[in-house]
């Protein structure tokens, strides 16, 4: 008698497998969600559910629908006044110019310092990695005063600077400093661990294979981390534009010159003239929810990427030619 088909094992698992069988083989029942140990009961997970969006309802979106709503309150025509308003204007461009010279020379900075770190081994690795952290230890108000004591006019360079007509303090190069200090550790901080997380080993052979370095880091290094760079520089340009404690330290508050949209907005709400205050406020607030979208995006991206490159079937090496 010949040996049953797979084709026929398969339609009747029941059927012995071979001489070696002792019976018929009974199927492994799946577990269902509902019965496994580790889930919770369903009052348990709709509670937290709901605590979750209670909370986010009302501390992040009945405050934002606010801002909008007392921007609106007298129309639109007072909204578009409010932001028409010279010194408002001034204060938009100048947010906008801090955001373009900090998030640029923060991404150099950033990059450097988590290649250092990551990458190589060397004496003052923890103390460099702990003076990237040392901005969000230090409170911005701190760090403002910092950039006081040392370029204001009693400060360590104040009469050099004086003497050579340079101005720092309460002008547009102070506001640029503190907002790289504070701004720091958002690009590195998101780039060492991933660094970290990839080693040296693609690096060291495209070195081996004759590449340079800026053709290693090109091609090599930024492919991997070009995620996470992007994510980090969302954060450090959101961090940017909504600074306050630093930049209110040296800037001076001088309205049209060294005010930014977080500064004009105190201003005008100590003036009582809280719709143009909630207009400039919106704008914030809407600068706000665009980068949430577009970082919202890049971890859609990413994890797109991801599950993509999960699917590839795995390499197969080459058949040896047959002479």
């Amino acid at each position: 008698m010949s040996a049953p088909s797979s084709h026929a094992l398969a339609e009747n698992p029941s059927s012995p497998k071979g001489d070696n069988a002792s019976g018929p083989t009974k199927p492994v029942p799946r577990r269902s969600a509902r019965n496994s140990p580790i889930t919770e009961p369903a009052w348990v997970r709709y509670t937290l559910i709901g605590i979750a969006l209670a909370f986010v309802v009302l501390f992040l979106v009945l405050p934002m629908a606010a801002v909008f709503t007392e921007a609106l309150r007298k129309g639109s025509d007072a909204f578009i006044e409010a932001l028409k308003e010279p010194d408002a204007w001034s204060a938009i461009r100048l947010t906008l110019l801090i955001a373009v010279i900090a998030v640029p020379m923060n991404l150099v900075f950033g990059v450097m310092a988590a290649w250092a770190i990551a990458k190589y081994e060397f004496k003052g690795k923890a103390f460099l990695t702990t003076l990237v952290d040392l901005p969000f230890s230090v409170s911005p108000v701190v760090s403002g005063l910092i950039y006081v004591l040392m370029f204001g006019a009693q400060g360590w360079f104040g009469p050099w600077l004086q003497a050579h007509d340079i101005k720092i303090i309460f002008a547009v190069p102070g506001i640029v400093l503190a907002t790289i200090f504070v701004t720091f550790p958002f690009i590195a901080r998101e780039l060492i661990p991933l660094m970290q997380a990839q080693g040296t080993d693609e690096e060291q052979a495209a070195m081996v294979l004759g590449a340079t370095g800026w053709q290693t880091f090109w091609h090599v290094t930024l492919p991997n981390i070009k995620w996470g760079l992007i994510y980090g520089v969302i954060l450090c340009n959101a961090r940017a534009m909504g600074e306050f404690g630093a930049v209110s330290v040296v800037s001076g508050h001088i309205r049209g010159q060294t005010n930014t949209m977080p500064l004009h907005v105190e201003i005008l709400y100590n003036e009582y003239q809280s719709v143009a205050a909630f207009a400039v406020a919106s704008l914030l607030a809407l600068l706000a929810l665009v980068t949430l979208v577009i970082k919202s995006w890049v971890e859609w991206q990413f994890e797109h990427d991801q599950k993509a490159a999960a699917a590839l079937p795995p390499e197969r090496p080459l058949a040896p030619r047959t002479l």
